[in-house]
């Protein structure tokens, strides 16, 4: 009867369905010595897992630095020269476009005073044309007044 007992219980261990008291019995039973013949397999397989339950590793591991924080200093030296390049690039694209800005404005001011200039030289020919006819008229005056003048000295006379 126990090896009809023991048989279910390695169908069982083999289907992953058995408790660790079950389990327990199994290796008890194949570590004993008196095994079944056609069970004899298994008797290989928990006595490995009896042996393996009572190795321990007993070699030391050396664990190696951590070389992390050597490359986090570096990456925060790296960010910060980074960093300051491109506010020193930022700056002078910035100034740049200060200069361009004050550039245009100093371009804008001289249009409107070329303008004004152009409309002043207008003013000023136009007073000219003005004057010259002005003069023109009094030229006109004046040779009336010399021919009146030479007029009436010749009556007189």
């Amino acid at each position: 009867m126990e090896l009809a007992n023991i048989e279910k219980l390695v169908d069982k261990y083999l289907e992953a369905e058995t408790t660790l008291q079950e389990e327990q019995v199994l290796q008890d039973y194949f570590t004993s010595g008196n095994v079944a013949p056609h069970l004899e397999e298994y008797s290989m397989l928990f006595g490995y897992f009896k042996q393996s339950k009572d190795e321990t590793f007993t070699k030391t591991i050396q664990l190696k630095p951590e070389k992390t924080k050597k490359n986090w200093k570096w990456l925060s030296v790296a960010a910060s020269v980074v960093l300051l390049f491109s506010v020193f690039v930022g700056k002078q694209r910035y100034d740049e476009h200060q200069q361009r800005k004050q550039f245009a404005q100093i371009k804008e001011a001289l249009q409107m005073v070329s303008v004004n200039l152009n409309k002043g030289n207008e003013a000023l020919y136009a007073v000219s044309n003005n004057l010259n006819k002005g003069n023109e008229a009094i030229e006109q005056l004046n040779t009336y007044g010399e021919t009146v003048n030479k007029v009436i000295n010749k009556v007189n006379y």
